[in-house]
């Protein structure tokens, strides 16, 4: 069963009303409540929510000013053995028992959205990964550099941002999308300066036999195609924590793979090539971004309507 457990921290003024709150709600569990004639910060309580109900719960608790007043903290019970947690699962509609806690969604992914130096090493190495793909003609090595770029963090980040109007996460975000490929396109453009000196490049790509290349910078309809349902997969594999789906869409975006064609492509003074990777490249990013807005609305609409008619349901 999914449950979230709550641990809150507050003035032993709110400790009641906190309690009045959640021993009436039907979806809250296993409540304990330390005084604090132990904690030195204040009263403790604890409890168990159907995931589905959590965010409203949680709403409520933070209307009590819990979190300002204190401290709420939240996780995932990760397994429970309860005939009245199971007998809660069995009787409540599934849009209340695996909804998405929203307030613990946005903040995995704020937390993804901060741009340590781990950052842009990780978009140079990607870019790095995938130029010796591209002049090798090898899709494994393209496929590692997708997975290996941590790009689509700042990307979920920036759509966060527009949806909830934070200018600030729009720049940051942007800045260091920005600032990072044309580092990783720097760096990976002087790599392949130094294979094409070396001849370190395959015959066949010598040949101009460049099947990945080509791939990657001859963007068409069906660039569009993937980049949409990659950026709708991507935020509902957020949402629900599906960590497989969202290595999938790792692998299916060419963002990174992109960038490193333009490196080479310049390189090899392939400009054509050149124009049509940094097009797919922007081509990508845009999609992934509007994807991403709509998806995250559109999805927290879907859920909250189907919460809302299903706690209008008659308890059975």
């Amino acid at each position: 069963m999914d449950l979230i457990h709550f641990r809150m921290i507050m003035p032993p003024a709110l400790t009641q009303r906190a309690v009045d709150l959640l021993a009436s709600h039907d979806r809250v569990l296993n409540l304990v409540v330390v005084k604090s004639a132990h904690v030195p910060d204040g009263d403790v309580l604890e409890c168990d929510v159907v995931k589905g109900a959590a965010n409203g719960v949680l709403d409520a608790l933070r209307k009590l000013g819990i979190d300002r007043a204190g401290a709420i903290v939240v996780d995932d019970v990760d397994l429970m053995f309860s005939h009245r947690a199971q007998q809660i699962e069995d009787d409540q509609p599934s849009a209340l028992v695996h909804a998405p806690l929203w307030a613990a969604v946005e903040a995995h992914i704020r937390a993804g959205g901060t741009y340590p130096p781990s950052f842009y090493l990780f978009l140079v190495i990607a870019g790095l990964i995938g130029s010796v793909g591209i002049m090798t003609n090898s899709q494994i090595l393209i496929v590692a550099a997708m997975v290996v770029g941590p790009e689509y963090n700042a990307i979920t980040s920036i759509a966060l941002g527009l949806d909830r109007r934070n200018r600030r996460r729009v720049w940051e975000g942007s800045r260091a999308l920005t600032t990072g490929f044309l580092l990783a396109i720097a760096i990976t453009l002087l790599f392949a300066l130094l294979a094409r000196a070396a001849h370190l490049q395959s015959t066949a790509f010598e040949l101009g036999l460049r099947p990945v290349s080509h791939l990657i910078d001859t963007p068409d309809v069906f660039s569009v195609v993937v980049a949409v349902l990659a950026g709708v997969v991507g935020v509902v594999s957020l949402t629900e924590a599906r960590t497989s789906a969202l290595l999938g869409v790792f692998i299916s975006v060419t963002t990174i793979p992109a960038a490193s064609d333009i490196a080479v492509s310049l390189a090899f003074s392939e400009w054509h090539e050149a124009r049509g990777s940094l097009f797919q490249l922007l081509l990508n990013v845009v999609v992934l971004v509007a994807m991403g807005v709509i998806t995250l609305r559109v999805q927290r609409r879907l859920w909250r309507r189907a919460a809302r008619r299903a706690a209008k349901r008659p308890q059975q």
